[in-house]
């Protein structure tokens, strides 16, 4: 069973992320990349849809093929997170594994490639089955696309 994060703590998140994000980018991901227990982590560098900023987000991931899939569950609260709707309004984004940097184009998954991927994403991290399970959206998947591989 997982506990859905209250709003008034996403503030010490968004601070906890962003040291995630120094030690993932100091190491090259050899801090960050992954933790035992949890699913492999990548930086995902977006522009904020109403801002116009740089944002860096970490997240999980699944591979497949030669694509990144990223979850977008906000850990089941009821609205999508804000790098989701980043994405799709700027789908050209730049991508951190590990040491590794690369452009890609998100888009998110069709129903058939959720339907196919979300085994595949509850395999790696069976967290996001209780996420699923206790909000009323359908959680997306983003796929990302590596650009002029």
């Amino acid at each position: 069973m997982s506990v859905q994060i209250p709003e008034r703590l996403w503030p010490l998140f968004d601070r906890l992320f962003k040291g995630h994000v120094i030690l993932y980018r100091a190491t090259g991901g050899a801090i960050g990349h992954s933790f035992p227990g949890a699913p492999p982590m990548l930086l995902l560098d977006h522009v904020g849809a109403k801002t116009g900023k740089q944002r860096t987000t970490p997240l999980a991931y699944v591979r497949d093929g030669d694509d990144y899939v990223i979850v977008a569950s906000k850990g089941g609260h009821p609205k999508h997170p804000a790098w989701f709707h980043n994405v799709l309004a700027s789908p050209d984004v730049r991508i951190q594994v590990r040491s590794k940097r690369m452009n890609v184009r998100g888009r998110e998954a069709t129903s058939e490639e959720r339907d196919r991927l979300w085994p595949k994403v509850v395999e790696t991290y069976r967290g996001y089955q209780g996420y699923q399970d206790r909000t009323s959206r359908r959680i997306p998947l983003v796929i990302l696309e590596p650009l002029g591989a």
